[in-house]
């Protein structure tokens, strides 16, 4: 059964419904990006893998996040994105076939993987940069966490430099430490 992305998209959308004006230009953990860029990061990209979950993908890499596309209606734009993504990904044939997200071609099972990294792992980098803690070991995200940290530490494994563009070397923690900062430490953020 695939994973249930609905109470990862559920804090993530609860999060930029907080974020303040005076927050945008907030550091994140995500490569050192302001907060205003990441929300652009995160329109962009529910967008693009709720359509890769009906098939419909873009045949074009997305353009570099930018925060001054954000636009009046972002906090009740993006949420309602991150919501549509994960109602996409609900339907189990989301998850079979081939699709394309960003103008790469994919398994779908791949596609719906990373957007449930995408989901997990920004909400985290968010609430890192608003101060807030994100809930890794909430009983509700524990199936998506363990699916995405499988998924995050095979392209760790494969790829131990990190990954240009998707994550950076990972780094060590204990191999008992919770599977939520595991994943973390697999996309090579040190979780906190």
């Amino acid at each position: 059964m695939p994973p249930d992305l609905h109470p990862a998209a559920v804090v993530l959308a609860d999060l930029v419904r907080d974020v303040r004006d005076d927050q945008l230009t907030a550091v994140t953990p995500c490569g050192g990006i302001p907060v205003g860029e990441l929300l652009d990061h995160v329109d962009m990209f529910a967008t693009a893998f709720a359509a890769a979950a009906a098939k419909s993908g873009s045949p074009s890499p997305p353009p570099t996040p930018d925060a001054s596309r954000l636009g009046p209606d972002w906090r009740e734009r993006i949420p309602d994105r991150v919501t549509a993504l994960a109602d996409a990904w609900s339907s189990p044939s989301a998850w079979s076939g081939d699709t394309s997200a960003g103008g790469l071609p994919m398994a779908a099972e791949e596609a719906g993987a990373i957007a449930l990294n995408e989901v997990l792992v920004h909400g985290w980098d968010l609430a890192v940069a608003l101060g807030r803690r994100y809930p890794g070991d909430d009983p509700e995200l524990a199936q998506s966490v363990r699916t995405a940290h499988a998924w995050a530490s095979a392209i760790a494994q494969a790829s131990p430099d990190g990954t240009p563009g998707l994550f950076g070397p990972p780094v060590r923690v204990a191999s008992d430490a919770p599977v939520f900062d595991r994943l973390i430490a697999a996309t090579g953020r040190v979780p906190r």
